[in-house]
């Protein structure tokens, strides 16, 4: 049997080489410099893994998923089976099983459980016509493979509403954790939690490095889970606190992301999305600064007061983005020279204000990047109200906290961390298609022949 891998991560390699000591030929994709596991031979396009494949598992991740169907279904032979074994929505895979085309053998499959942990041997929940001959399939490697007939989808479903538990579980653990060690008890909760699980140690262990390694991408699969359960009326808070908690601690980790968007001037990046979240453009550079992105840390203060920045101030971490909701007021600062210091001795990249600062000067002279709407000398009053940490509607663009900001002499973007990795490629393509029609301009231009 000839068995085509399309990703080989973590998951693509572990049934790459379980197929391979089956027997099986293995063929494997990925765009990136990877290396296959041994007796696996790794192609040069989609269409060359899945040519003359009798199976195809797709494990590309969710984001790429029907683009590679859409590749992979010109080159599939007829009577091949093409399993999608990405955590998607059941919307994603219906999308994905369309790209295949009708006619054609397709299957959902969830992955229940840990593959680091049980290998190619993993639970599968698989949906769809074809799930009887594809649970045959995953157990020639000795998947325990659970066909549950029903419609595309109905496999990635289940393992969604499992994700509302067991993601949560992560999160709370993890917050329980940093609880924990702010109280210096970080042993005695330790031991409280892991009397309270099965496999003890282990679990929390694996939940625990589990959560903070996949951060960003639980959070999207939490997003997905949050949308289907969306028509059943009810609160679910601990599923939206869960995936709040996983895009915080993704905020531990932004900054290699944030270095690329800075580079990406915010047209480029607007124009490879769909051209939304940029902020007014009369919100302008203070002064002549580099670019700057870094996760939005969000204010939302009364016009012309300042007493939310000063709580504010403490609580941010090195690398974030003070945006700041006030209403647009510009004759009356809420920033000089002073705050500005503090927030760039405690590592604020800059600041985004839908207000007036003022000491502009000062500001350009301590080299604080500052983005906002106005100038004032009025100086601002300090009694709140205000809030933190909340979703913010700050000069005609929402920005929830945690999201990337970027800015640039053009103008501010807000970026939805669920989505960054998405925008950025989508910028640096879009720099990339710009350089060769420069080049392409230049070229033709007279006295160049």
């Amino acid at each position: 049997m000839r068995v085509a891998v399309l990703g080989l991560g973590e998951a693509g390699s572990l049934y790459s080489d379980a197929y391979v000591q089956a027997g099986s030929e293995v063929v494997g994709f990925d765009p990136r410099p990877v290396d296959p596991p041994a007796g696996v031979t790794k192609a040069g396009s989609i269409a060359e893994a899945v040519a003359d494949a009798d199976l195809i598992l797709g494990l590309t991740t969710a984001k790429p998923s029907v683009g590679v169907a859409e590749e992979a279904s010109a080159a599939m032979k007829d009577g091949a089976l093409f399993l999608d074994l990405n955590a998607a929505s059941p919307k994603r895979k219906q999308e994905v099983a369309e790209a295949i085309g009708s006619g054609r053998k397709f299957a959902d499959g969830a992955v229940i459980g840990s593959v680091p942990r049980y290998g190619a041997e993993v639970h599968v929940l698989i949906s769809g016509p074809c799930s009887d001959e594809a649970a045959d399939l995953l157990r020639i490697v000795g998947a325990r493979a659970e066909p549950i007939q029903g419609d595309i989808g109905d496999a990635s479903q289940r393992k969604l509403l499992r994700s509302v538990f067991m993601k949560g579980l992560g999160a709370l653990i993890t917050e329980s954790m940093l609880a924990g060690e702010e109280a210096g008890e970080t042993e005695w909760v330790r031991a409280q939690i892991a009397g309270e699980l099965a496999q003890g140690e282990a679990t929390l262990d694996r939940l625990l490095s589990g959560t903070r390694t996949h951060a960003l991408r639980r959070s999207a699969e939490l997003a997905d889970s949050i949308d289907l359960l969306a028509d059943h009326e009810r609160p679910w808070s601990m599923t939206e606190a869960a995936r709040s908690v996983h895009l915080e601690l993704a905020r531990e980790d932004a900054a290699p992301v944030a270095a690329e968007l800075a580079k990406i001037p915010t047209s480029a990046l607007g124009d490879g999305g769909d051209r939304l979240g940029f902020l007014d453009s009369d919100i302008k550079p203070v002064w002549d600064s580099a670019p700057i992105a870094g996760r939005a840390f969000t204010v939302h203060t009364r016009p012309g007061d300042n007493q939310a920045i000063h709580r504010a101030l403490p609580l941010t971490r090195p690398g974030d983005v003070l945006v700041v909701a006030g209403g647009g007021e510009t004759n009356r600062a809420l920033i000089g020279e002073l705050i500005a210091e503090r927030a760039q001795l405690r590592g604020i990249v800059g600041m985004i204000i839908d207000g007036a600062v003022r000491d502009a000067a000062a500001i350009e002279q301590l080299g604080f990047p500052v983005w906002a709407k106005g100038v004032s000398p009025a100086g601002p009053y300090k009694s709140g109200p205000g809030r933190l940490r909340e979703t913010i509607s700050v000069a005609g663009a929402v920005c929830h906290h945690g999201d990337y900001v970027v800015a640039d002499a053009d103008g501010v973007l807000v970026v939805p961390a669920a989505s960054v990795e998405q925008v950025l490629a989508a910028g640096q393509a879009v720099l990339a298609d710009e350089h060769r029609r420069q080049q392409e301009i230049r070229a033709t231009a007279p006295g160049r022949a």
